[in-house]
C-alpha cells in the first residue's frame, strides 16, 4: 500500500456537554493538527499514489468551514458532541467525498483508504480510519 500524507490545521471553540468530560464540558478553544492519509494500492505513470499539490489544497478547503468556528453553533454537529473522533469521521466524510467527486485529479478513483488524525497536543490524538 502507497499513501500520501498532508497536514494542515484548525482553530475551533466547543464545549464537550457530558460529565465525563470534566472541565471540558464548558466552552473551550483547541487547535487540531490534521493529518489526512491518502491510500493507493500502486502508483501512477508518474510513480505518483496522490498528487500532494491536490492532497493539500481539498483538505484546505475542507478544514475551511470548520476554522475559526464554534462547534457547538455549527448544523454539522448539531445533536452530536464534537469529540476529536467525531471531528476527524466528519473530515473523513468531506475528503470522501471530495475523492468521488474526482476532486484530487485524474488518479481519485486508485484511493482506496482515508485515514485522518487530529493532533490534540503532542501527546495525544485521535483518528477515523476507513476504506473507501
Amino acid at each position: 500500500m502507497f499513501a500520501v500524507e498532508v497536514r494542515d490545521h484548525i482553530m475551533i471553540a466547543h464545549s464537550l456537554p457530558r460529565p465525563v468530560f470534566g472541565p471540558a464540558q464548558g466552552m473551550h478553544g483547541a487547535t487540531f493538527v490534521v493529518d489526512a492519509a491518502f491510500f493507493t494500492k500502486d502508483v501512477d505513470e508518474d510513480s505518483l499514489a496522490v498528487d500532494i499539490g491536490a492532497a493539500t489544497t481539498v483538505l484546505s478547503e475542507v478544514l475551511k468551514p470548520l476554522n475559526y468556528q464554534n462547534l457547538d453553533e455549527l448544523s454539522i454537529f448539531k445533536g452530536k458532541i464534537s469529540t476529536t473522533e467525531v471531528i476527524a469521521k466528519h473530515i473523513f466524510d468531506e475528503l470522501a467525498a471530495a475523492v468521488a467527486a474526482k476532486r484530487l485529479g485524474p488518479g481519485s478513483h486508485r484511493i482506496s483508504r482515508l485515514k485522518i488524525t487530529l493532533h490534540e497536543s503532542h501527546a495525544a490524538r485521535g483518528w477515523y480510519e476507513a476504506d473507501l
